[in-house]
């Protein structure tokens, strides 16, 4: 059951104190003394109380921020936040019902619609957040790396490092006898897309998934393996892996800990991708469209707060998600990133505004090519064995996303007098314009996936697949 917060707004707290029945109060009177409307407006949901599930990392911020500043409870939503061990407990708890929805990754609604893994059709009308990861190296690594990368007048490392210089010591460690292992945090995550592509580009084979072998490992020069985001500085210290992909705060823990060196963000490898979006099944949706209206809403104001004024509320945020109820991570650890800086080698602290959006740029708008490069991304790698036509990467897209629920969310707030107009991408198709701002160079048009698919050096194209760990076709 909710507790009360202290910043909540006046009516998310009498809310709050109704719905426990203090104050002695009949509730026909406790409700009556509401602010205006808010009746009305709660008596239309579908389900007040609810339990959302999300991993310890900076990026579940706008679940946070919408208990603690009151935006749930504005919204007569009486939300309860559980942290989840992982991924696939998280999905299989929204699956099951048990979570009512949950700080998710991109690929995770869409890999469970077409059924990689676990069978089930989820949705999502709320993307969380743009950036916000990074790739680290061992000690050891970066020992190997760091003389051959070019350095500026001022003697320090340039950036963005390619996974060219990574190249020769993935050789090295073959030649060794040594596999070179590294960590990601799901199949299906950014985090697994985005070490993939950077390897890629830099002419290192990340491996292929097939139906009979989903390690991901066949034909791989590096080998990627699913370790859970607070486990990663762990594991790496531990040297069972050499590197990883993963969210904030955890390549900062790894620079404070002094066990590894960050090497590139994804904002590098590819400029304001989307990150994390929130989860729901269909059927909880179709049986809870007010309810959904309702939290989308308020993740909106969330996101919102959490950019405004130039960031000017992250200090705050620092400290909110620093509590053990929600990161749990030590409030200079995380805003070694979330307050625009990220730390690569350490003392090496640079600017990195955009390291976290959480609401400009169109942040928390679901678009249809940010789903479809998710779906080019598993059919390049072999999660989607046969080659499908563009049209059915739309299709997919189209019943996974849905900006139709997030407009609605969007236009209720704009009548309420809580955000501005020009916010929203009102007229939007769906699609970003075609960008070449990925570490590569490559040109993504959302529209024409094949297409893109055949501009990679590296990966699936046309109608090749995989069988008995071979590539065949063409």
């Amino acid at each position: 059951m909710m507790t009360k917060n202290k910043s909540a707004s006046a009516t998310g707290t009498w809310s709050g104190l109704c719905r426990r029945g203090l104050l002695g109060l009949a509730v026909a009177a406790c409700v009556a003394s509401l602010a205006p409307g808010w009746a009305e407006a709660k008596a239309k949901l579908e389900k007040d109380e609810l339990k959302l599930g999300f991993i310890k990392l900076t990026d579940m911020a706008p679940l946070a921020i919408a208990k603690e500043k009151g935006f749930f409870e504005d919204e007569g939503l009486f939300v309860t936040l559980e942290p989840q061990a992982n991924w696939k407990v998280l999905l299989d708890r929204v699956i099951s019902g048990e979570l009512d929805g949950a700080h998710m990754l991109a690929g995770q609604p869409l890999g469970a619609t077409i059924g990689y893994g676990t069978k089930a059709h989820v949705v999502t009308a709320f993307s969380m957040d743009l950036n916000g990861n990074g790739i680290t190296v061992s000690n050891e690594v970066w020992a190997l790396m760091k003389p051959h990368l070019p350095k500026g007048p001022d003697g320090r490392v340039l950036h963005p490092i390619k996974a060219e210089y990574l190249k020769s010591v993935i050789e090295a460690f073959k030649a060794q006898g040594k596999s070179f292992n590294m960590g990601m945090v799901f199949p299906v995550s950014t985090h697994n897309y985005e070490l993939r592509y950077w390897l890629a580009a830099g002419g290192v084979n990340p491996g292929f998934y097939s139906p009979d072998n989903v390690s991901g490992q066949i034909g791989a020069d590096a080998l990627l393996s699913v370790t859970p985001p607070p486990q990663m500085p762990s594991t790496l210290e531990a040297g069972t892996i050499s590197g990883y992909a993963v969210g904030e705060p955890w390549n900062q823990q790894a620079v404070v800990k002094g066990i590894g060196v960050p090497v590139i963000t994804d904002y590098e490898i590819w400029k304001n991708n989307p990150e994390k979006v929130l989860g729901v099944t269909a059927a909880w949706a179709e049986k809870n469209p007010n309810t959904h209206i309702a939290l989308v809403k308020a993740l909106i104001r969330a996101g919102k707060w959490l950019d405004e004024n130039n960031n000017a509320n992250r200090d705050e945020a620092v400290r909110i998600l620093a509590k053990p109820e929600y990161v749990g991570a030590d409030a200079k650890v995380i805003a070694n990133s979330m307050t625009g800086t990220f730390e690569y080698e350490k003392g090496d602290k640079r600017s990195v505004p955009d390291f976290n959006v959480f609401y400009r740029y169109f942040a928390t708008y679901p678009y249809y090519s940010d789903a479809i490069w998710y779906l080019t991304q598993m059919r390049r790698w072999g999660q989607i064995a046969e080659a499908k036509p563009d049209s059915w990467y739309l299709e997919t897209a189209k019943s996974v996303y849905r900006p139709d629920i997030y407009l609605k969310a969007a236009q209720a707030l704009l009548d309420e007098g809580k955000v501005a107009k020009a916010d929203f991408p009102w007229d939007s198709d769906g699609f970003h314009a075609p960008t070449a701002d990925f570490i590569d160079g490559v040109s993504y048009d959302g529209k024409k996936p094949n297409d893109y698919l055949n501009k990679l050096s590296i990966g699936l194209k046309g109608g090749q697949k995989v069988e008995a760990n071979k590539i065949v076709g063409n």
